[in-house]
């Protein structure tokens, strides 16, 4: 596994939220909207008036601690890994891979903060250590680590829930979509105002990221989905992941443990 797969599995684990012991929240699959959809029956001027109430149904935290398995295909190239996350809200998420083969190993650990990316490849013995702009290849430089925050939780990502954004409704389902400089978005909210889908598609800089909630469960008092489902595209590199989340709590001390080991060599 080499460096630049590392890279991308810290980066799609942003992308993730978490799970709990599985007591099931029914809720209706929701379809994918494309651009080419019929439109939709109501068009509100703005996102004003419904901020307050979406908002209140994102989920709140102080702490998060959760553990995803994960299929990862990297360009026709499958993996099986499981991802270990903590989160510090606003502050730092820690991501430890493992992977088994005969025996289980931590392969990868990452440590993310609103300045930072530092990630160790300990299959290889090399790190790479880089501002939090370096992820912008993979998600474009209107992705924040607030944003990637929200997203790990399945919460609406901050950035989109702005007074430009448009507000249409299909059925029960509520849509928020418009521009963001070059990012051209799409989100939508189920009936409780929980995000079922997000689409971003940066057409300049080559980049598309269709984030799928579903299956949500309860973890902790909180409604959070247990699968994910990812398709990425940054230029001519391909990414499809599917987490299904078996562990989450919220709100415990956590500690995140980090250090680049003697004798690693860093790389780009």
């Amino acid at each position: 596994m080499n460096s630049r797969i590392i890279l991308i599995l810290a980066a799609l684990a942003l992308v993730s939220c978490k799970a709990h012991k599985l007591a099931v929240t029914p809720t209706d699959k929701t379809p994918t909207i494309q651009a080419t959809d019929a439109p939709a029956k109501y068009v509100a001027p703005s996102l004003i008036s419904k901020l307050p109430d979406i908002r209140a149904k994102q989920v709140a935290f102080n702490t998060f601690s959760g553990k995803a398995q994960t299929k990862l295909d990297i360009d026709g190239s499958s993996n099986n890994v499981t991802l270990n996350l903590r989160i510090d809200r606003d502050k730092k998420i820690w991501v430890s891979i493992t992977a088994t083969v005969l025996i289980t190993v931590e392969v990868a650990r990452a440590v993310i903060t609103p300045d930072s990316i530092n990630i160790v490849n300990k299959l290889q013995g090399v790190y790479i250590k880089k501002p939090f702009s370096y992820v912008y290849q993979y998600a474009g430089n209107q992705i924040t680590f607030k944003s990637l925050q929200a997203i790990l939780l399945g919460n609406a990502m901050p950035e989109l829930l702005n007074p430009s954004s448009s507000v249409t409704t299909d059925n029960a389902n509520t849509i928020i979509s418009g521009n963001l400089q070059d990012l051209v978005y799409k989100m939508i909210l189920g009936p409780d105002y929980k995000v079922s889908q997000s689409n971003l598609n940066n057409q300049p800089a080559a980049l598309t990221l269709q984030v799928t909630n579903s299956a949500f469960i309860q973890a902790d008092n909180r409604v959070i989905p247990s699968q994910i489902d990812i398709v990425s595209s940054a230029g001519a590199k391909k990414i499809n992941a599917s987490l299904h989340y078996n562990s989450a709590e919220f709100d415990k001390p956590l500690d995140f443990p980090f250090s680049i080991p003697g004798g690693y060599t860093p790389v780009d």
